[in-house]
């Protein structure tokens, strides 16, 4: 087995172990069982489990974010002066993730590995999000407030977080959606998911932007309690 076969069945092995048992859960041993490879050749490649999982992490994060940052480049074009809609960001945003999360077992080991270092707190997390997320976030978040001009900054960071958390439940297909539509609705297509996920997420944003145009706070109204709510 050449030094790359053996990177490429060490990153693949770790994926699906630590999609099953989290990063805490798992062990060096463990993955290299499931590669079929010594435990000291995953020393010799990344050092420790904490640069394993970042390099299994990378490898899927970089190469989505690549084809991202090509289509926004395409969508304003070699002058910037491109006029892209919200949709076509949209577009650009969720269609690589989306894709690559219904490409079979690796697609889907990794939204899970991406769901997971997302909603985590703890440092390695944050770090990892920070350095493989943050930089195409801010291009996303920029690109919607020029598309939309009424955004506001924090409107568009919130817009760019409640978008997110939309498009990370659909990464995978779970079946889920067929189930409570008893069969009408097949998250496996990948056109039907992104052709029902943009015009939502476009109509949330739309809406702060309306809200803005016309004079609105970005924060809802406050009601005085009612009679007998025990309030007070």
């Amino acid at each position: 087995m050449t030094d790359q076969n053996a990177r490429t069945a060490i990153l693949d092995a770790a994926e699906g172990v630590f999609a099953a048992h989290g990063f805490d859960g798992t062990s060096m041993r463990q993955i290299a069982n499931e590669a079929g490879v010594a435990q000291a050749l995953l020393h010799y490649h990344f050092g420790t489990k904490e640069k394993l999982y970042e390099a299994m992490f990378a490898r899927r994060s970089d190469a989505i974010n690549a084809v991202r940052a090509a289509a926004l480049d395409r969508l304003f074009g070699p002058d910037g002066q491109g006029r892209p809609t919200l949709g076509d960001l949209l577009e650009a945003l969720f269609r690589p993730t989306v894709e690559f999360g219904h490409e079979g077992p690796a697609g889907n080991l990794f939204s899970r590995v991406l769901a997971a270092t997302a909603n985590a707190d703890d440092e390695r997390s944050r770090t990892l999000i920070g350095a493989h997320y943050d930089a195409i976030a801010r291009r996303f978040i920029d690109a919607f407030r020029r598309v939309l001009p009424p955004l506001r900054q924090d409107d568009a960071v919130w817009s760019y977080m409640f978008a997110i958390g939309v498009g990370m439940t659909m990464m995978a297909a779970t079946g889920r959606a067929g189930r409570l539509s008893d069969g009408a609705c097949d998250d496996s297509d990948v056109d039907a998911v992104m052709a029902r996920l943009v015009p939502f997420i476009s109509a949330g944003i739309e809406a702060l932007a309306a809200d803005r145009a016309a004079g609105g706070t970005g924060r809802p109204p406050v009601f005085p309690p009612r009679s007998g709510s025990g309030a007070g």
